[in-house]
């Protein structure tokens, strides 16, 4: 069998249920995956979770349960967290199997006949809690750099000779550049080598769990150095195709087990065995919250469940368009170098920002104006230039990101695309085409279908429902070849699918609730009132002229339109008034539909005081005359005029 891609997570240690920071690097494996997959490379995706610690077994009496009961449970939640992003492994691994049983004591062995393992004493301190020995000069008031408890040990151990590869790890990052990521943290690897590798304690006396050194039971592998070995067991090594998976080509990880582990202590335990090097090893930074790391023992977790939770019951969205969303979340903000702010609040400013306002409102913009202006069928005329070199551009710019795992901009590339188009929209403006019957409208409208369409396959790896019910929208069948981006995505004559909003965009309120300390909001729902009958227009009372200066009439335009749910009469928009953008609730639902609405230009009280309508929030009111029956007539300027000019 042909080198299949394989990619890894660490696996998890099961002290704890996940969180987003597990679920970061499942996501960074899963994407990675779809676009390797999307190049018709056949791809193999590994996750799983680490057992065999001496904190597992005491965790477990601790709770009273037998161990193996209790990473079985625990171990579950991480299959769960997967599941729930929808994240596609090939192979949840856990070192409590037999088949990595089998290749750790066979590694240990190989490394051992090799030389490079030896027994002598050892005699110092132990972080229970990292599963790491601690040299003395790390210790900070007696305790662990982690600010843990230590223990002291002395014990006739097996030791690695770390001490014999620093040379050869230097050689490889010098060769090899882009074999350690980022940048910065291949630096910190070259200067923890310099500083002198020492040889490595990787046994401990046999407690009852582990797994036993081969031919000495009296001791149990290191977790580290067991747990390493997974990556190379799930593989079948030393049987069957193995080659066909090794060497890995990316194994991801937090940047916490970065250095000291799998930049210098794996490609070492590798070397020792004569065995390949994994391609690229790349380590993500931290989410944080201000200045902690997240953490569940100080409470500032999210869960995974959380966030799709949340934007079914607050966003109104459905369960695999809240899944994406908390997919796009993750990966928009994956911390590449640094570390990042994931709180709440950035996630519902990504959500409105980058899908709402962007996404979302380009779709509906597209198609609206395909509907309204070409019989909701896609034009025959070509698509304008300046899209096919936007697409191309974008397309060429995921491609490099993606060769340097840069994630965060490879989901940069399908957003920027889809901000260019709205610009593009803005410049072309089709609505003023169409009224002068200009030919180039065909052009225009084809160029915007496309520009879509091609975003969402460029962001399939990322939001694969989402981009599959934008297709569904656009007529054709969800694009996943990606040599297919680019190309005639949507063949002319195809029939449009109406415009349905998929992100909902959140309001002030839930934005709000968002915020840190936050307590929940209850909004109030005030009835609508019936119209009164219509009959002469009622004198009001005479207003001076200072009176009506107070009123900021402005020239806006409606970029998206949807019908509220479960009123007769609203339409909820966002009109763009001057830079900004403005929820408007007006109720026109009788009169006018979406697709009459969207890139029509209106008139809006600007300073009118915010209120709430059916629980959603109005910034502005639209001016209308009423027809003989009631019904509003949307008043606009009779020629185009700047958005956000004012009337007067």
């Amino acid at each position: 069998m042909s080198k299949r891609y394989y990619v890894t997570t660490p696996i998890y240690y099961v002290n704890s249920v996940p969180h987003v920071g597990h679920a970061l690097t499942m996501l960074a494996c899963d994407v990675s995956k779809k676009y390797q997959e999307m190049r018709g490379r056949e791809s193999y995706f590994l996750t799983g979770t680490d057992e065999n610690g001496l904190k597992v077994k005491e965790a477990a009496e601790a709770a009273g349960e037998d161990p193996m009961a209790f990473v079985d449970r625990i171990s579950q939640t991480f299959k769960e967290c997967a599941d729930e992003l929808g994240v596609d492994y090939d192979v949840f691994f856990r070192t409590t199997s037999e088949q990595h049983k089998n290749a750790a004591q066979k590694l240990f062995a190989v490394i051992r006949d090799k030389g490079y393992i030896y027994m002598d004493k050892y005699e110092g301190w132990y972080d229970v809690s990292a599963e790491t020995f601690v040299r003395e000069a790390e210790l900070v008031d007696g305790k662990s750099p982690d600010g843990n408890e230590v223990r002291w040990v002395e014990e006739e151990n097996w030791f690695f000779k770390l001490s014999a590869f620093g040379d050869k790890l230097l050689a490889k990052i010098e060769e090899e550049p882009e074999w350690l990521l980022p940048q910065g943290r291949q630096n910190e690897v070259i200067s923890f080598i310099k500083q002198g590798l020492r040889d490595i304690c990787i046994t401990r006396a046999n407690p009852g769990w582990g797994i036993p050194v081969p031919g000495d039971d009296s001791k149990v592998i290191y977790v580290w150095f067991d747990a390493l070995i997974n990556y190379l067991a799930a593989t079948g090594w030393p049987d069957g195709d193995w080659e066909s998976l090794w060497p890995a080509d990316v194994h991801w990880m937090a940047k916490e087990i970065f250095t000291r582990f799998h930049a210098t202590l794996w490609p070492a335990m590798l070397m020792a065995a004569d065995l390949p090097l994994p391609k690229t090893v790349i380590a993500h930074g931290w989410f944080v919250f201000g200045d902690s790391k997240m953490s569940k023992s100080k409470g500032n977790v999210i869960a995974p469940a959380d966030l799709l939770k949340f934007f079914v019951d607050k966003g109104g969205c459905s369960l695999e368009v809240a899944r994406d969303v908390a997919r796009f979340s993750l990966v928009r903000a994956l911390p590449y170098d640094g570390d990042t702010n994931y709180t709440w609040e950035e996630v519902g400013r990504i959500y409105n920002a980058d899908l709402a306002n962007d996404l979302g409102n380009a779709l509906n913009r597209s198609l609206s104006m395909a509907h309204r202006f070409c019989n909701g069928v896609m034009p025959t005329d070509s698509v304008e230039a300046s899209a096919v070199e936007a697409i191309a551009t974008a397309k060429a710019r995921a491609e490099k990101a993606m060769e340097l795992l840069k994630l965060d901009e490879f989901a940069a590339s399908g957003i920027d695309l889809i901000r260019w188009l709205n610009k593009y929209i803005d410049d072309r403006a089709p609505w003023a085409l169409a009224k002068n019957e200009d030919p180039a409208l065909g052009g225009v409208v084809a160029s915007m279908l496309v520009v879509v369409a091609n975003a969402a396959a460029l962001l399939y790896p990322v939001i694969p429902s989402t981009s599959g019910a934008i297709f569904g929208q656009l007529g054709v069948g969800a694009v996943t070849n990606w040599d297919e981006i680019g190309g005639d995505v949507i063949p002319a004559g195809t029939t449009l699918g109406s415009p349905e909003p998929i992100f909902p965009r959140l309001d002030k309120t839930v934005m709000e609730e968002m915020k840190p300390g936050a307590k929940p909001v209850v909004e109030e729902v005030k009835k609508e009132e019936k119209p009164k009958a219509k009959s002469l227009p009622e004198a009001v009372a005479e207003i001076e002229f200072p009176d009506l200066m107070k009123i900021d009439f402005r020239v806006g335009r409606v970029i998206e339109a949807e019908p509220v749910e479960k009123s007769e009469k609203l339409m909820k928009l966002q009109v763009k008034v001057g830079s900004e953008m403005r929820q408007i609730l007006a109720g026109i639902k009788k009169k006018y539909s979406a697709e009459d609405l969207i890139g029509r230009q209106v008139i809006v009280v600007a300073n009118l005081k915010p209120a709430k309508l059916m629980g959603l929030e109005s910034q502005g009111m639209l001016l209308a005359a009423d027809d003989e029956n009631g019904d509003a007539i949307l008043l606009q300027p009779d020629a185009e005029a700047p958005e956000g000019s004012r009337v007067h």
